[in-house]
Parts: structure tokens; C-alpha cells; sequence
């Protein structure tokens, strides 16, 4: 055998194996065995400050997500939404709408049965199903507790009529709180930051005169599993998701979580993390710190 004839034989080899390796990181990764969700409020679609955008872009790619649920993506399109995603290996999106306040959902694996609510809802409502799970992008109303009642109610509803046993996952802004986090509230401080906000802008924050939590206690009664709580650590400390070290107009209130990922409790038993993210980066992107969750599947 040739000198010539061996290094095209080594050379042949060497990329077999290559072309293995990659095919059996794809069928892995496509097999579900982990699995990471972001949800990130990203502040107007950064139209309000699009110098921190690529940043922004840069942190995503550093994630590697599979799926991400975006709220306030204001001025985009599908196209535009499309142009983002793949910036983070994402081929497949969809976008709620392209008025006011948008949702919208991006995935590395294809997103099926998209169905788009608006009658009832304040944003709106996405539902998609990707890898035989159903995801809810959730954005509920910013200001008004009853209302947001009604929509989780609508939400509810409708998990009821999805085949039975289905997978699902809620992510997003709920713009409320949770029981969990109420030692976290007694410093007293939001009530009367929500009374103000009540009375000048003709809002519905408070429920005579408290916070608000039958939202996310009507989710905990229904057997829905609030992730980022299940998973705290012994030392964990609240960062709250909202507001950040952003710059912005006016009086924004202490910290407080706003952003949840909840699951059934079967999907529940597969995570191994889930935490909001709050660091130097984080904090100056957008008013709403990200959360992430990583998903371990068993074959």
C-alpha cells in the first residue's frame, strides 16, 4: 500500500468518525435527554434601549436554550423574530402578533399546533407544542388583579380540554405574586407603592388594600408546579425577577417575582434547575431578569 494510498484511507477514517460523532450529538440532543427553557421580558423589544441588544444576543447564544418564551417584543415581525432566533440556533418561531405587546416563542425543534388567543386576554395568548409538549407563553395583564383572574381561569380551561396526560409548561410574565414569596413582601412597602399606583393611573393592583396571590394559588391548587420555588437551595436568596438596575422613568417598587415557568408534575420531576438569573449582565439588559430551567429527560 502507497504512502498516498494510507493517508486517503486515515483521511477517509478521521472523517467518518467525525460525521459519527456529530450524528450522535444530534440524535442525543433531538432525543430530549436535556433540555434548557429560557423566559425573558425583554423590555419594548430593546427599542427603548437598542444599544444593549447585541449584548443581549451574545448572552442568549451563551445559553444555548432549546426553547425560549419572549414577552414585550414590540415592532417585531416574524421576520425579524425569525433573524433573532437563528443568532441562537434556532430555526423555528412564532410570534403572537405584531401589535402592542407581543409573545413569542423560539425553538430548536419544530413548533406544531399553534394556536393564538386574544378575546379575553389583555396581550393575549400563544399556545405551541414542541417535542410533545405544551407550551403556554404567558404575558397577564400588567395592572389589574381581576383580570388576570380571568385569564388564568381561561388557562385553566383550556389545559382541561388538552388530551389527557399531556405534558405542559407555563412560562413567562404573570405580573403577580406568589404565597411562596410573601415573607419576602413584609416589609410593607408595595402596598402603598400599588395604592399610589391605583389611584393615578386608575388601576387595580391591590385587592382591598393587599397584595395579590390567587393567581398563582388557583395554578398551585390545580396541581401546576412553581419550578423556580421547587428548586431553591437552603441558602437561596430572593432576587425577585422585577425591577433590575435598568434605567428608567419613575418610581419602579422593591424587588419581586413576576416571572415563573410552572409544569405539570410529572415534567416537574425531570428538572434540575431552575433559578432566575440575576448577575452584572443580567441586570442592565432588561427591567425583567431571565429565567432559565434545564429539563432531564429519562429515555
Amino acid at each position: 500500500m502507497t504512502i498516498k494510498i494510507q493517508a486517503y484511507l486515515i483521511l477517509v477514517l478521521s472523517l467518518v468518525i467525525v460525521l459519527s460523532c456529530n450524528t450522535e450529538k444530534k440524535d442525543s440532543r433531538e432525543s430530549g435527554d436535556n433540555f434548557r427553557l429560557i423566559t425573558y421580558n425583554v423590555w419594548y423589544g430593546f427599542t427603548q434601549v437598542p444599544e444593549r441588544k447585541d449584548q443581549w444576543i451574545q448572552w442568549m447564544q451563551e445559553q444555548d436554550p432549546d426553547v425560549v418564551s419572549l414577552q414585550e417584543l414590540n415592532e417585531y415581525t416574524p421576520e425579524k423574530l425569525s433573524e433573532d432566533a437563528s443568532k441562537w440556533g434556532h430555526q423555528y418561531t412564532e410570534l403572537l402578533k405584531t401589535e402592542g405587546f407581543p409573545t413569542g416563542v423560539t425553538s430548536r425543534y419544530p413548533i406544531e399546533d399553534v394556536q393564538r388567543f386574544f378575546e379575553g386576554f389583555h396581550h393575549g395568548l400563544l399556545r405551541v407544542k414542541i417535542q410533545d409538549t405544551y407550551f403556554y407563553i404567558i404575558h397577564l395583564h400588567p395592572s389589574n388583579w381581576e383580570t388576570r383572574n380571568r385569564e388564568i381561569d381561561w388557562i385553566i380551561s383550556d389545559i382541561d380540554k388538552l388530551p389527557e396526560g399531556s405534558a405542559v409548561i407555563l412560562a413567562g410574565d404573570f405580573n403577580t405574586f406568589s404565597p411562596d414569596d410573601s415573607i419576602y413582601y413584609n416589609h410593607g412597602r408595595l402596598e402603598p407603592f400599588f395604592a399610589v399606583r391605583d389611584s393615578a393611573y386608575n388601576e387595580v393592583n391591590l385587592q382591598n388594600g393587599k397584595l395579590d396571590y390567587t393567581v398563582i394559588e388557583k395554578l398551585l391548587d390545580y396541581g401546576l408546579i412553581d419550578l423556580e420555588n421547587k428548586t431553591r437551595s437552603d441558602d437561596y436568596q430572593f432576587t425577585g425577577s422585577f425591577p433590575t438596575l435598568i434605567e428608567k422613568e419613575g418610581e419602579h417598587g422593591d424587588r419581586r417575582r413576576l416571572d415563573y415557568v410552572f409544569t405539570d408534575g410529572e415534567t416537574a420531576t425531570t428538572v434540575v434547575h431552575a433559578e432566575i438569573i440575576a448577575d452584572d449582565v443580567t441586570l442592565k439588559l432588561s427591567d425583567h431578569l431571565p429565567m432559565i430551567v434545564d429539563f432531564e429527560f429519562v429515555k
